[in-house]
């Protein structure tokens, strides 16, 4: 699998990846209770990062298009998620 990437960099280009798509961003904003201020605001907040991969990882279709994007395969975003998880704890 190599070198996983950076867990808070993976979650912010998930957020980036969201931010292009109108409609799942709106889901995630309704989901989530963030507000459009929140998206920078919290931006290097472990736990909202986590929350985005949540958000990404419960829709295999938007998981698959963001592994592909990025080139990194679904477990890369899970051991990414678990990671952050674990930083919040530290």
């Amino acid at each position: 699998m190599g070198t996983l990437p950076d867990p808070e960099l993976l979650a912010l280009k998930a957020l980036g990846f969201l931010a292009a798509m109108p409609d799942a961003l709106a889901r995630f904003l309704g989901q989530s209770g963030a507000t459009p201020a929140d998206l920078r605001a919290r931006a290097e907040d472990p736990q909202f990062l986590g929350g985005v991969l949540d958000f990404l990882l419960g829709d295999d279709e938007m998981v698959r298009q963001f592994c592909a994007a990025e080139a990194v395969d679904a477990q890369t975003v899970h051991l990414a998620r678990n990671r952050l998880s674990r930083s919040r704890m530290a």
